[in-house]
């Protein structure tokens, strides 16, 4: 999709460095890839504590080394 917007160049440049994007848009793009990750994350990390679970952590790790044996 075609957008045009006006942005802050300082920190434009400056998510180019951090990220290693070559290119504006690949910076614009990997910054809100970052974005959505964190907020995904915080929405996790907010639902600590109100679910019950019934595996231990201990079981849990057990069960994902069946789902991917690789690690």
């Amino acid at each position: 999709m075609r957008t045009t917007i006006v942005l802050n160049e300082d920190l434009l440049n400056e998510v180019k460095t951090l990220s290693g994007a070559k290119s504006k848009r690949a910076a614009v793009e990997k910054a809100l890839e970052e974005f959505v990750r964190r907020r995904k994350a915080r929405k996790l990390i907010e639902l600590e504590g109100k679910m019950e679970l019934s595996y231990t952590p201990d079981q849990l790790l057990e069960r994902r080394k069946k789902d991917v044996p690789h690690r």
